[in-house]
C-alpha cells in the first residue's frame, strides 16, 4: 500500500541536511563524511551553529556517485573523474542496466533534477525486458513507498513528488487506454472507481483501473473528490455495480462509519451495489461491523485477487 501524505505546496527544497543525503542516497552519513574529507567530493556549507548543509547540486552529485559506486566503481576512482563526465557515465549505465535497484535510483535522480528525459529513458530500458505490470510492481511501488518515507522526513518537496507521480500517471493512462480500445469481454458487473471528497491521491486507484481493464471488465473512472450523492446517476445506467475507492487521508477516522452508512442508504437501495475500499484509513475500520455490501482490503494485491 502506498505511503502518501498530504503536505502544503511550497518552494523546491534547495538545502539538505546530511540526514537528507543519507535518506535519498542510501549511503550512511558517516560514509558521506569520509567521502567528503578524504576525496573532497562535496563541499557543504555550515550554519551559524556549525551544522552541515548541502546544496541541490551536491545531492545530485551524491546520487550520481552512488549509482557509479553501486555499479562497481571504487570511490577513489570516482573522485578522479571530471565532474562533467559523471552524469554521462550514469546515463550509460542506466541505458545498459535495468535492474530494479538501479532503475529506482535513476528515477530518484530524475525526480531531484526534474529530468523528464532520464525518467523516460529509464522506463524505456525497463520496458525492453519487463511488462508494464512488472515495472509497476517491482519498481514503481517500491519507489512510491520510498517517496512516502522521504516526505515524512521533509527530504523532498511536494514539487518533487508531483513531478514524478505525474510521469507515473502518464504511463498508467497510456497502458490502460490500450486495453480499453477493445470491448469488455465480461458483462456480469461494472466497476466504478472514484475518490471520496477531499481525497486526491489516485495512483493506487489508477493502477487498479488498469488491472480491471486487463481482466476484461468495464470500468468507469471518475477520479478525485466525488460526493456520494453524485454517484447516484450511475444507478440509472447499470445494474450490479461494484464501486471501488481509495481512502488515503479522507474520510477521517471519526467519519468512516457515517460515510459507509450514507453510501448504503444512497447507493445500495436495490441491494446490487457493492463497495470495495482500501487505503491508509481502513486501518481504523472493523471489518466485522461493516454492512455485507462493503468490503475493505489492506493491499492492492488483495483487491486484484478479488476481481
Amino acid at each position: 500500500m502506498f505511503n502518501v501524505y498530504i503536505k502544503t505546496m511550497n518552494n523546491v527544497k534547495a538545502s539538505f541536511s546530511i540526514r537528507d543525503m543519507e535518506n535519498l542516497s542510501g549511503i550512511k552519513a558517516h560514509t558521506i563524511r569520509i567521502w567528503e574529507k578524504r576525496y573532497n567530493l562535496f563541499t557543504p556549507e555550515r550554519t551559524d551553529t556549525n551544522i552541515r548543509t548541502y546544496s541541490i547540486q551536491s545531492l545530485q552529485k551524491l546520487l550520481n556517485v552512488t549509482l557509479l559506486y553501486n555499479n562497481g566503481y571504487k570511490i577513489s576512482k570516482i573522485a578522479k573523474i571530471d565532474e562533467a563526465q559523471i552524469p554521462i557515465m550514469v546515463r550509460e549505465i542506466v541505458s545498459k542496466n535495468s535492474e530494479e535497484s538501479h532503475a529506482i535510483n535513476a528515477f530518484k535522480l530524475a525526480m531531484v533534477n526534474f529530468d523528464q528525459t532520464l525518467f523516460l529513458n529509464t522506463y524505456s530500458s525497463l520496458l525492453s525486458e519487463k511488462s508494464f505490470r512488472e515495472i509497476f510492481s517491482d519498481v514503481f511501488i517500491p519507489l512510491l513507498n520510498e517517496l512516502g518515507l522521504l516526505w515524512q522526513t521533509d527530504t523532498i518537496s511536494p514539487a518533487h513528488e508531483h513531478f514524478i507521480t505525474h510521469l507515473i500517471k502518464q504511463k498508467l493512462y497510456i497502458n490502460t487506454e490500450k486495453l480499453q480500445m477493445a470491448e469488455p469481454t465480461k458483462k456480469n458487473r461494472v466497476f466504478v472507481l472514484y475518490l471520496p471528497e477531499n481525497e486526491i491521491h489516485e495512483i493506487g486507484l489508477l493502477y487498479i483501473n488498469y488491472e480491471i481493464a486487463l481482466r476484461g471488465y468495464k470500468s468507469i473512472y471518475l477520479g478525485q473528490t466525488m460526493p456520494v450523492e453524485s454517484l447516484k446517476d450511475l444507478l440509472q445506467y447499470y445494474d450490479n455495480i461494484t464501486f471501488l475507492s481509495y481512502f488515503t487521508v479522507s474520510p477521517v477516522k471519526e467519519n468512516l462509519n457515517l460515510y459507509f452508512k450514507r453510501f448504503s442508504e444512497t447507493l445500495n437501495t436495490s441491494g446490487n451495489s457493492n463497495l470495495y475500499v482500501l487505503g491508509h484509513q481502513i486501518q481504523n475500520v472493523d471489518p466485522e461491523k461493516l454492512p455485507d455490501n462493503i468490503k475493505v482490503f489492506n493491499s492492492i494485491e488483495r483487491v486484484i485477487d478479488a476481481l
